[in-house]
């Protein structure tokens, strides 16, 4: 059976408690209990008959007795007194020694945050120590105990008690040191946020403070909607009046040009200033609403101050941190002063060179571009490098992480990039072509339009556009039509074939008439004529012309083919590429007094000599 504690014998008992629960018993410190003890056994088997047995007790119970008052009485130890309060002694100690860091367990109660526990004491998680104490709290609630919150010390830790009983005890490992945290002002803070609850608890309990926070929340949110209602309006009506009136006034100042009207894009710009700003408004109302309805009630006040901490703590710690910013955004800036100066200072070089004002080694007119667009990003991407550690948040996570998420995707992907740009940078500095060359790239004939790092675009004579990959022009063969057509000229050739019985001075007049007759196609150098092949039946002559305009090549030939066909049908030639069927009746030779049929002319005497 139980034995019962009389209260004879509780004054005998050792305990510590936490949270009202005991976890540690010691030895009794009197021999005084054993007799109680005996007696009470000897009272509980006396109607049993267990005499004997009773008898040899109490002998054994005296001898023990005579050593334990030959010993003396043991070491004080920690008491439970009347009252529920922890008492000092070797047990308090030992659980100190014995108590170890685990995860750390907020102790709350009606929803606010009182503690954080992060000690384990005696095998109990922080956890399991914040339930006890979160039970231990509503039982005293329940039973009308709503405070003094109080703290005291024992043994290097702290006690928190309501109305004397306590409540949760404060470890010194349950202190972050790195926080700043002491066990005085954790237990201070403790106390403040427990009888801030306690208080709170009260609140709940009283229908007519209830009634007057709803009463003052729904006040709050007519007042919201009404102001939301304003501001819709205002913005409605800015929005108008704002872009319509700085859109007048740059008509007078332009005097009424809309197209530099629509090129400021004055308008759409202050339309949406006007929208921000009163985006930025109805959040601060809204988020002001919604901090002042959640701290009229007990149970959302935590949630309401929390919201309001937030936004304060990040206002301050935004303006701490462009307060603390602004050395290194000065650094900074004058990094990118300094790049602006040289980058300009390197256009007016290179604009210079591709001019022909100047002169400088290894850059050509035609790579000035190219070249100072190179040195400029190369500038650029040293301005980066020198203003990366002094841009606010270069050494967080986010920066890291997506410097090797770019760097990542740069080494997958940029193999083919970096071919295109390689056969670029080779094109460029080749100078095989440059922007406006009229050019044939394998099929493709046209005017280059564009000569950029990855594709160069040429414009056919028939309005269409081509793009094809640098890789594919360095692999292909290039002839440029533009390149000497202003020094020496680039002759353009277009072939007919005409029978033997026609003279080859009258072709070589013919098709010189017809060249002369063509626009576009320069006097010097002059026209040739070239009969490039003899064939069975026929002799098959060129004509070489150089062009005013390369660009202009097919209309010109166009031109020129008409006038052919003009000539030969104006002085009577065939033009026909005649085949052997049968030996002709007469011999197909031309007679020496053919041989300069009209429009050839002879040559002077001195000419034949």
């Amino acid at each position: 059976m139980p034995l019962p504690v009389t209260p004879r014998c509780a004054r005998h008992v050792r305990c510590v408690r936490d949270s009202g629960d005991v976890i540690a018993v010691s030895l009794f410190d009197s021999p005084t209990v054993i007799l109680h003890i005996a007696r009470t056994i000897s009272t509980s088997v006396r109607s049993t008959g267990w005499c004997v047995a009773l008898a040899g007790f109490l002998f054994v119970s005296a001898a023990a007795l005579g050593q334990l008052e030959a010993q003396g009485p043991p070491q004080t130890q920690g008491q439970m007194q009347p009252g529920g309060q922890i008492q000092p002694g070797p047990d308090v100690a030992q659980a100190l020694a014995t108590s170890a860091v685990g995860e750390p367990a907020v102790l709350s109660y009606n929803n606010r945050p009182i503690i954080t526990l992060r000690a384990v004491v005696l095998s109990r998680q922080p956890e399991e120590r914040a339930a006890r104490a979160s039970l231990y709290l509503k039982d005293l609630v329940r039973g009308g105990t709503l405070g003094p919150v109080s703290t005291r010390p024992l043994m290097g830790a702290m006690v928190v008690s309501v109305a004397g009983r306590d409540v949760v005890a404060i470890a010194p490992l349950d202190i972050d040191p790195l926080a700043g945290e002491t066990l005085e002002g954790k237990a201070a803070q403790a106390s403040a946020n427990l009888q801030q609850a306690l208080d709170e608890a009260a609140e709940l309990k009283n229908p007519r403070r209830m009634l007057v926070s709803g009463a003052m929340a729904l006040l709050a949110t007519v007042l919201l909607m009404l102001l939301l209602w304003l501001l819709r309006r205002a913005h409605q009506a800015l929005s108008v009046w704002l872009p319509s009136g700085a859109e007048r006034k740059l008509q007078q100042l332009s005097a009424g040009d809309a197209q530099l009207v629509r090129a400021t894009h004055a308008p759409q710009f202050l339309r949406f200033l006007v929208t921000i700003t009163f985006a930025g408004l109805t959040f601060f109302f809204v988020y002001s609403w919604l901090t002042f309805v959640l701290q009229r009630f007990p149970y959302t006040r935590p949630w309401g101050e929390s919201l309001r901490e937030f936004l304060l703590e990040r206002l301050s710690w935004l303006g701490l941190r462009i307060a603390g910013a602004f050395p290194d955004l000065f650094t900074v800036f004058l990094i990118v002063l300094v790049i602006r100066f040289v980058q300009r200072l390197s256009r007016a070089v290179f604009t210079g060179v591709e001019d022909g004002r100047l002169s400088v080694p290894y850059v050509y007119p035609e790579t000035a571009q190219p070249t100072r667009r190179l040195f400029t990003a190369a500038l650029w991407l040293l301005g980066i490098a020198l203003a990366y550690p002094y841009l606010p948040g270069s050494d967080s996570d986010a920066f890291k992480g997506v410097s090797v998420f770019v760097g990542l995707v740069l080494s997958l992907g940029s193999s083919g990039i970096v071919n295109q740009m390689m056969s670029g940078l080779t094109i460029t500095y080749s100078r095989a072509v440059r922007q406006g060359d009229f050019v044939k790239i394998g099929n493709v004939e046209g005017t280059v339009t564009h000569l950029g790092p990855l594709s160069t675009k040429v414009k056919t004579p028939r309005g269409e556009e081509v793009t094809i990959p640098n890789a594919v022009v360095m692999s292909d063969v290039t002839t440029n039509y533009t390149r000497f057509a202003d020094t020496d000229g680039v002759y353009v050739s277009t072939s007919v074939t005409i029978g033997y019985d026609t003279p080859w001075r009258q072709v070589h007049a013919l098709l010189l008439l017809a060249a002369e007759r063509t626009s576009g196609v320069r006097s010097k150098p002059k026209p040739v004529v070239r009969q490039t092949a003899l064939q069975d039946f026929y002799v098959h002559y060129t004509l070489l012309v150089s062009l005013e305009q390369p660009h202009t090549r097919a209309l010109v030939l166009d031109a020129l083919h008409a006038n052919i066909l003009d000539a030969f049908n104006e002085f009577g030639v065939q033009i026909t590429s005649p085949n052997y069927e049968a030996d002709p009746e007469s011999r197909k030779i031309v007679p020496p007094e053919q041989w300069y049929a009209s429009p050839a002319k002879a040559p002077s005497t001195s000419e034949r000599g």
